[in-house]
Parts: C-alpha cells; structure tokens; sequence
C-alpha cells in the first residue's frame, strides 16, 4: 500500500512538473513577476483626458460625425481611437481609403482640431483577414514567412480577426521591416497604438493542442516572453517617434487568463479590461449573436469591469479603464450607460466607445447632459490624477487602491468611491476612517465608520471627499459647479480646510512643481504657495464669510478678488500675479 502510494505521488509530482513547465511558467510567467516588471511609465496629460470610439461604421465620415456632434453638444473629446478595420489588410498599416479617403489630408486636421489619434493593431502577419478590403493575403504572408520574419516559420494560428504569423520581435532584420510598415502612420502624426491581445495566441501545437512554446529567431520563446516583447517593443519604438506616445494594452482580464497580466507594467501607459457586454452583471449574460470578435470570448458586464480593474491595480498598473457601457451587445440601457461614464469618471482612463450608439444627443437628454457633466468632472480632475501619475512612476502608490469591501476604492489619497454595479437608486456605504464630506453637497461633514444609506439619483454617484483635502482643478466649463469658462487659463484649487495638510502638484506641460499647504487654526486659514507660480482660484469651503483675505500681507478687495457663496459655504479667491503666495483668511 505504501509503495502504490509513493508511486501515485511522484505521478502527482510528474504531472505538476508537466503541467507547471508547459503552462503556468510559459503562459504565465509565474513565479517570476516581480521580474518581469518595472514601475508605470509617465503617461502624459492628454491620454488622461476624455477617449472616444466606434466600432460599428468604422470610417472617417463616421469619425467625422461623432466629433461634430461632441463637439456641438460641448461634450469633452481628446483622445480618438480608431479601431479595425481601417487598413486594407489587417497589419499592413496601409490606409484603406474607401473607408478613410485622403487619410494625409483627414489625420492632419484630426491633429490640427486638437484631437489625439490612436489606431488599432496586433502583431499578426495575416494570410487571411476578416472584414478588410483585402481578404486573401496569402501570397503577402508567404513572402514575409519565407524570410524568416515570422516565429515559427509557416506555422498559422487563427484568432478572431483570421489567420496568420507572429512577426519575430527577436529577429533584427524583422523588426526593421516591421518598423518601416508603420513609418508612414508615424509621418501622419499617430500618437499611440491600441495593442490588441493576439499575443497570448503565441504557441505551437502537439496533437492538436496549444503549446506555449514557439521557435523564434533567438530560440525558444514561451507565450509570456513573446507577449512582454509584443507590448515593450512597440510602445518603445513609439516612444522614439514622439516623446508622449502611448500605448493602450489589456491589463488583467479575470482570474485565469494571465492572471499577472498582459503587458509589462513598465511598458503599460495606458490600460484597459474587457470586453464586456452592456449589462449590469453575469448573471444576465445571454449568447449574442453578430458580436464574434470579442477577444477570449470576453463577457460580463460592469461589475466585472470594475473587479477587474481594481485587481489590475492591486497588480500595480496605473492607468487603467474600461469600454463605458460594454464593448458588445445590442442595445445599452440609459441607466447602465450613466452609471458606467460615472464609474470611469473615477478612473485613470475614460474610454467611451465598442458597440452601440455612442452619439448621446440621438439617445436621450438625461444621458447627454448627466454623461457631458461627468465627462467634464473627470476632465478637471486630471491635474490631481497626474500627480499619481508621477508618484507610482517614482515607485509610489498607484491612482485606484481597493478597500477590500464590496469593489470599494480609494482614488488617490483624498477620495473614496463605492461604485454602482445594479439598476438601483439606493446604496449603503461604510466610510473609511477619517472625516468625509458627500461631493455632491460637500457642505456637512460625514465620521468615518459610518453607514450612508441613501437613494443616489442619476446625476449623483457614491463619490466622497476627505476633509483635508486639496485638490487641483482644471475648470473650462459650469456643468459641476466649480467654475465656468472664466475659469480656463487658471488652476483651480479645491480646499477642504481641517488642521494642517500639503500638496505636492506637478505641472505635465513645463515640468515645474507647486507646493501648496493649508492650516485651519482658531478663526483663521492660511494659504501658502510656494515652487512654480501660476495664476489659480481658491475654492475653500467654509460655513463662515471672512472677515479679511490677505495675499502677502496686503488686503483684497471683496467682489473684485473675492467672493462668498452661502448657499455652498464656499470662498473663491481669483489671483493672476503674486509675489509669494502667503494667504491669511480671518474670521
């Protein structure tokens, strides 16, 4: 008995052996993670902003369309992400000019209108392509597979988007014929790449079966590093052709598939979870029809995004967002698509885009202008998100850390959110520790611990602040009540007065830092500022109308450099020009 038990486990031990060296460590990468990655890229400014995309025209008149129509509505756009198909075949990065004609001419004045263009691509070398202009490909492939370009020699693998070669990252002649495919994109100005996933598909087979191991131009190569080559090579390449590109790769995508993630932190600007559908959660998952290229067969709904990006962080990606409302599905319920643009509010990334109709003035007015509001929030606060930016950059914390409670999170040091994830009004919250206000009546103060049982009506959302807090604003409009037009041209400071606290903000357009402290003390608030000097407002919340605002020993004037709101119990003090930046509020 003892003897067949000894034999059954080095069985055990043998089938472990097998098991782990030809899946978990090819595959994933495990236990080897902390090698694999570094510390978040500096993702700049602008890909913090608002992205926008389509995925059921795909064409320049569309683009076109979309872009009008935001911008006529005063709907915030940065960032416009073109996704497949828009090359004749897929990866040849030749502009298929019935679907975007004068592509010169068209991406020029996509720059010149202020937009940043980011296109869709993988690295498959196809023989076949679906839904391109040039389907049959075959003699294409054959050309670069007989080169010795590809991994794997003519070995084919299909994916979701048809059949083709892995190009060899590790092979130098490769690369450089790789490179010059993409030359004339990089001559029109492209500001990044959306990194599809087809990396994961890298393997040879044995019996029919996937074997995460491929011969390349340096030997052997396992899924993983051939997926760490995929996402490093072409965000660093990227990077040469224009110091703030990016790239938009997966991060994690559930509990199985590459649980360390996709792409190596380090080389992860910018990223995303998916593909979901336009429900609230699994449960309600039913088989679609016409939506086939959903990678992995991806599914779920919001609450699953939002799991999935909070467990992305925890991994210690930085950026990360998902598809507001879904990628995929038929029709998008208006609560779900409100709820889901208000949880990406508080993300790093704000993608808007997949199927169904994203032209929020052709669905509903309460969408368009609860959508507009958080779209603009998110906009303002990106001054405070780049300052995480630089911090897990440095090594510090990243930008979204769980509480550990029903998806609850922290966004950055002085927020907290508990994210909607039901069709349902009513939502009970326990607070941190602390003292919180309620953000949209941040007039009362809330004891952390407690339970906030309330209805949330559609334009609010369970977003609180700290008291304390000193947050930095970028205000061009009136839709959340911090500031109008006037407003532009000026960095707008959100203080929350409560003992003593400091900022440190980092400005992404000239690399300056300012530094701004606060302490409440009796009857009195001072404010002081000191590195890069700027013109700002100060919005500081307080029940009581000063008395005296002194800047730098010298008394302003009510009205004409300060104002008093009491219905929000709110200070705004207006400064251009200053000589230190020394405020003293009495009471």
């Amino acid at each position: 008995m003892l003897k067949v038990l000894k034999i059954l486990l080095v069985l055990l031990l043998v089938l472990f052996g097998l098991f782990y060296f030809l899946w978990i460590w090819p595959f994933w990468g495990m236990p080897f993670n902390s090698e694999r990655h570094g510390n978040p890229p500096l993702t700049p400014a602008w890909a913090l902003e608002c992205w926008l995309w389509e995925d059921d025209v795909n064409t320049a008149e569309r683009v076109d369309e979309l872009l009008r129509g935001y911008a006529e509505h005063d709907i915030p756009v940065r960032t416009i992400l073109i996704d497949s198909p828009w090359s004749t075949r897929y990866n040849d990065f030749e502009v298929d000019t019935l679907r975007y004609p004068q592509p010169d001419k068209w991406f020029r004045q996509l720059e010149n209108d202020g937009y940043r263009v980011v296109l869709w691509m993988t690295s498959m070398v196809n023989s076949f392509s679906k839904d391109t202009a040039i389907k049959n490909s075959q003699v294409w492939y054959d050309g670069v597979a007989e080169i010795d370009f590809l991994a794997g020699g003519k070995l084919q693998s299909k994916w979701w988007k048809g059949r083709g070669g892995f190009i060899d990252y590790s092979n130098p002649a490769a690369k450089k014929w790789w490179q010059a495919q993409q030359q004339n994109l990089f001559d029109l100005g492209i500001d990044g790449w959306k990194l599809d996933g087809t990396a994961t598909f890298f393997s040879s087979r044995f019996l029919g079966l996937p074997v995460p191991y491929l011969r390349s131009y340096s030997g052997i190569m396992t899924t993983r590093q051939y997926m760490d080559s995929y996402y490093r090579e072409e965000y660093l390449h990227g990077k040469k052709q224009n110091p703030e590109f990016v790239t938009l790769a997966r991060a994690l995508d559930g509990d199985f598939i590459h649980p360390e993630g996709f792409a190596p932190i380090d080389a992860a600007p910018v990223t995303w979870v998916g593909d979901q559908e336009h429900i609230w959660q699994a449960p309600e998952i039913e088989n679609e029809d016409g939506f086939g290229d959903k990678i992995f067969g991806g599914s779920e709904g919001l609450e699953t995004a939002i799991k999935d990006i909070l467990n992305s962080a925890k991994l210690g990606y930085n950026i990360i967002g998902s598809d507001v409302a879904g990628f995929s599905g038929r029709e998008i319920p208006a609560n779900l698509y409100i709820r889901w643009a208000q949880f990406s509010t508080f993300c790093g990334l704000f993608l808007n885009g997949g199927h169904g109709e994203r032209a929020l003035w052709k669905r509903s007015q309460t969408e368009l202008q609860i959508i507009r509001k958080f779209s603009w929030l998110h906009t303002e606060l990106v001054p405070y998100i780049y300052n995480y930016v630089v911090s897990a950059h440095a090594g510090g914390k990243v930008l979204q850390r769980s509480t550990g409670i029903d998806y609850n999170y922290f966004f950055g040091d002085d927020f907290f959110v508990a994210p909607i994830f039901q069709d349902s009004f009513h939502q009970e919250v326990v607070l941190p520790p602390g003292r919180w206000r309620y953000f949209f009546d941040d007039r009362g103060i809330i004891d952390g611990g407690n339970k906030v049982a309330r209805d949330f009506p559609l334009d609010e959302y369970p977003f609180f602040v700290r008291d304390g807090a000193i947050i930095p604003l970028n205000i061009k409009r009136d839709y959340t009540g911090f500031g109008d037009q006037n407003s532009a041209g000026y960095l707008t400071w959100l203080i929350y007065p409560h003992d003593k606290n400091k900022i440190q903000v980092f400005h992404p357009d000239n690399g300056g830092e300012t530094t701004v402290a606060v302490e409440q003390k009796n009857k009195q608030i001072n404010v002081k500022f000191t590195g890069h000097k700027m013109p700002h407002i100060l919005l500081i919340a307080t029940a009581d109308k000063p008395k005296t605002v002194l800047l730098d020993n010298k008394s302003l004037k009510p009205v004409r450099n300060w104002n008093y709101d009491a219905t929000k119990q709110r200070l705004k003090i207006t400064t251009d020009l200053y000589e230190n930046g020394n405020y003293q509020i009495d009471f």
